[in-house]
């Protein structure tokens, strides 16, 4: 029998920076800090919290998005290797696709146009600083 599986729970992702990457996401998506990492916390609050590798999690309406800053400085993301081709978060409708694109733009991060992404559905590309594919998703016009 199949596992029984009706969503995701959770996304992490490596990093090689954790202040450029938080950074980023912070700016870019806003999520609610779940569990965070914090050196200057009681070893018992160290040691509870070793599922962090001294990242982050968010939490949003999808789940929770972690960031683990194990990744070598000089490691860059790949899609065409094993392992994650990219990442997308899913919006409600056309204009918070206009309003990502908006977003992007205020923040200087270089992206694709809004495209065909299938049947119904238009995506937005763009990269993490750790040259991770990411898109948002959502209805077309």
């Amino acid at each position: 029998m199949p596992i029984a599986a009706t969503d995701f729970h959770h996304v992490r992702l490596t990093v090689s920076d954790i202040e450029t990457s938080r950074k980023f996401y912070d700016d870019v998506f806003g999520f609610e800090v779940a569990f965070e990492y914090d050196p200057n916390a009681d070893e018992e609050t160290k040691k509870s919290l070793w599922f962090l590798f001294g990242g982050v999690i968010y939490k949003f309406p999808g789940g929770l998005f972690g960031l683990r800053p194990v990744a070598p400085e000089d490691d860059a993301f790949d899609a065409d290797r094993s392992g994650l081709d990219h990442l997308s978060f899913g919006v409600d409708s056309y204009q918070d696709l206009q309003d990502a694109v908006a977003t992007l733009d205020r923040l200087g991060i270089a992206h694709e146009p809004i495209k065909g992404g299938g049947p119904g559905l238009a995506i937005l590309e763009f990269r993490d600083p750790d040259n991770i594919a990411l898109e948002v998703s959502g209805p077309s016009e």
